[in-house]
């Protein structure tokens, strides 16, 4: 039985042009570059095996890139856009940004201000303080944790070097100038 030859792809010298630049620039990453390669040699008459043996990749691949390829250029869309990876699935996020926003604005409060005892906020309090101002239905202190993890923010730090107490001089070690006569 005769092996099917894959569909013919071929690009526009502009299109060629973007491809090109991508593989040489630097800052491009390694997945989207191996896909302009791809996609270069399809168009340039080979084989799934032959662009998979080059490129030291599945077949599989290097079919899956020439078969997106064609199909975003039907839909119309650039370069770069046919080279990103398709939407994953998973839950939608549980928190908009205003929350989060609100979160830690909150954690970099003094927890005196919302007439809480304590020197420093928990996850515990925090999560606590956003249901009851009703910013959230509901939270978890361990999630409280995640998303401050996540930013990098360490609220019990902040008051330390970014605001530093205010010094004022002592009256016993002053003394007074006098010039000499």
């Amino acid at each position: 039985m005769p092996r099917l030859a894959p569909p013919p792809l071929s690009l526009e010298p502009e299109e060629r042009e973007q491809l090109q630049q991508l593989i040489h620039r630097h800052s491009t990453p390694q997945q989207i570059a191996l896909r302009a390669q791809i996609v270069i040699l399809a168009d340039a008459g080979e084989t799934h095996r032959e662009i998979a043996r080059q490129l030291n990749i599945s077949r599989q691949m290097a079919r899956q890139w020439r078969s997106r390829w064609l199909s975003g250029a039907a839909k119309g869309l650039g370069a770069m856009a046919r080279l990103q990876d398709s939407a994953r699935s998973g839950a939608p996020a549980k928190f908009e940004l205003e929350q989060v926003l609100h979160l830690f604005k909150l954690a970099c409060d003094d927890p005196m201000d919302y007439n809480r005892p304590i020197s420093q906020w928990s996850h515990r309090e925090l999560a606590e303080e956003l249901i009851e101002q009703e910013i959230v239905p509901s939270i978890s202190p361990r999630h409280v944790g995640r998303l401050l993890a996540e930013a990098d923010l360490k609220p019990h730090q902040s008051g330390y070097w970014l605001n530093p107490p205010p010094t004022q001089p002592s009256t016993s070690k002053l003394k007074t100038f006098v010039p000499p006569i």
